[in-house]
Parts: C-alpha cells; structure tokens; sequence
C-alpha cells in the first residue's frame, strides 16, 4: 500500500489511520501590512516556550569500569536537545523531569515557523496590495 492510494470502498484498512490536513492561507482581501501584523502577534502570543532543533532520547555508556547497566548493554538513557546556532551544531543534556516541558518548546517554535511563513505571504500579498492602491502601510 505504499502508493499512497485508497483501498477499494469495500476494503478496510487495518491498524491505519488517516488524517488529511489543508493549510490554507485566509486573509481578507484587503488586508494591510498593519493587520498582519496584528494577526501574527496575536497568533505567537500562545506560543511559549519555544525552542529550536530536536529532542531525542539517547543510549551511551558511562565512564565506570564494570557497569552492570552497560554490560547487559542496557545503558544509560538520557534526552538531549540537538540542533544548529549559527554553522555550529550543538547537544545539551535534558534533565528527564524537563523532557516534556522542552518537547513543548521544541513543538511551539515548528508551529511558530510555519506561521512566519504564511506571516510572510500575508504581509507580501499586503504590501502589494498597498502599492497598487497608492497607500503606505508600515
């Protein structure tokens, strides 16, 4: 089924579901410079905490000679924070009792750079709009 098409009416699908989602880009369609401005610090407002890059949960061996966990190759499990600043990539130690708080942050700034996309479209289409009618928007 990796084709990406519908099984038959009468067919089901097992252990599968599907989720369509349409992001649409809806402006009035006159809207100004200032109003998507407004728009997208009204839609970042909820958006905190942020943070970029990814979390994942990662296995190493530690520093002890006969570890028990590292001998049955268990061990030591802890998330980290990886990502770039700048060309420099970068891995910061997550504290498991903060795990979830940072995978929300991690989840706010993908959400917040979609959002700088379609802010980007939006105050574009806007500005343009301005232009042809002859007025200035800051």
């Amino acid at each position: 089924m990796g084709t990406g098409r519908l099984p038959p009416p009468n067919k089901s699908i097992d252990k599968c579901s599907v989720q369509v989602q349409y992001n649409t880009c809806t402006m009035a369609k006159a809207e100004t410079s200032e109003e998507v401005r407004l728009w997208f610090v009204s839609a970042i407002h909820k958006l905190w905490p942020v943070a970029g890059g990814s979390i994942s949960l990662r296995k190493s061996p530690c520093i002890r000679e006969h570890c028990s966990a590292c001998e049955s190759g268990k061990g030591h499990s802890s998330y980290a924070l990886s990502g770039y600043r700048g060309r420099r990539r970068f891995s910061v130690y997550v504290p498991d009792e903060l795990a979830p708080e940072i995978q929300k942050a991690v989840d706010n700034g993908r959400q917040l750079q979609e959002l700088m996309k379609e802010a980007g479209l939006r105050y574009l289409r806007a500005r343009k709009n301005e232009k042809r009618s002859g007025g200035r928007s800051t």
